[in-house]
């Protein structure tokens, strides 16, 4: 057995596909089906149930694929600390962020960080922040941006506050509110909805605000895209509440909408947030150029 088959059959588990997976690892199907095959040998079980169109684990699958993701990420740990110890730093890096990141310039962050280390591999994952923090747990991401509601905190890993925030209503450009100078949300809880959907971190912000002041609303359409949220209101069909740091540079620019302040409106916090369990000299290095100190 070697650390290569059992890349293989974590290909092959994640697709669901032999040939998928193939091309994940770089390498023709055959020479993949026979490596797994020769594991599958060695072990005396199967690691899948094959038919000419599905592929799935099997119960003893299931179980080696745990323990192949274990040993995989400590081979990628041992690489990264000995060269680490060189001063460089190499490996993967797992970046989660929330569609919605405002606190800080992603892009403008992994340029510099690329400039840096060269030789690390960055993988970005979008999901909302409740995903986010459980791949984090899970350790199936290194380090993420992600907002939440002031009133909920962060448990399991490590983080830092980015930023503090208010959410300003989004509205179209001919609405009756447009041109206020403020409003309260007794005043727009008979508007109708967009918002992300229910149980989302970004959704309830809003329902626990509403909630507080002893208000119910309507929300009409629930969307996981900005550009899809604003586009709805822009034609009309209902109105939003947004991050004010994240909309306000985007709606500039964009004669179809108009912001109000809302006095007591939604608030959230964001966050960078890592691993508190042994972070890798990638995650360090990403924290360094955030100028984050890792505890250590």
């Amino acid at each position: 057995m070697d650390l290569q088959q059992m890349r293989y059959v974590v290909a092959v588990a994640e697709t669901r596909n032999f040939t998928r997976a193939a091309e994940r690892c770089f390498v023709v199907q055959s020479s993949l089906s026979h490596r797994i095959a020769g594991l599958e040998r060695e072990l005396g079980v199967k690691l899948f149930a094959r038919s000419s169109r599905r592929v799935e684990l099997t119960s003893a699958g299931e179980a080696f694929l745990v323990g192949a993701r274990e040993c995989l990420a400590a081979a990628d740990r041992a690489v990264a600390g000995a060269a680490a110890a060189t001063g460089v730093v190499r490996g993967r890096l797992a970046v989660g962020v929330i569609v919605t990141t405002a606190a800080v310039d992603v892009p403008e962050v992994l340029t510099r960080y690329r400039d840096r280390h060269p030789d690390v591999r960055v993988l970005l994952r979008f999901k909302d922040s409740t995903d986010l923090v459980a791949a984090i747990r899970d350790g199936d991401l290194d380090i993420a941006f992600l907002g939440l509601p002031e009133s909920e905190r962060l448990t399991g890993v490590e983080s830092v506050v980015l930023d503090r925030d208010k959410h300003v209503l989004v509205v179209p450009a001919g609405h009756r509110l447009a041109g206020a100078s403020q409003v309260t949300l007794r005043e727009i809880a008979e508007e109708t909805f967009v918002d992300f959907a229910h149980g989302s971190p970004g959704r309830t912000q809003s329902d626990e605000a509403f909630a507080a002041a002893g208000l119910v609303r309507d929300v009409a359409y629930e969307a996981t895209a900005v550009d899809l949220m604003t586009r709805l209101v822009a034609r009309g069909l209902g109105v939003a509440l947004l991050p004010s740091a994240f909309i306000r540079p985007r709606a500039a620019g964009d004669p179809d909408l108009a912001l109000v302040p809302v006095v007591d409106g939604p608030r959230r916090i964001e966050y960078v947030a890592w691993s508190r369990f042994n972070p890798s000299p990638a995650t360090r290095a990403m924290l360094d150029v955030l100028g984050v100190a890792a505890r250590p």
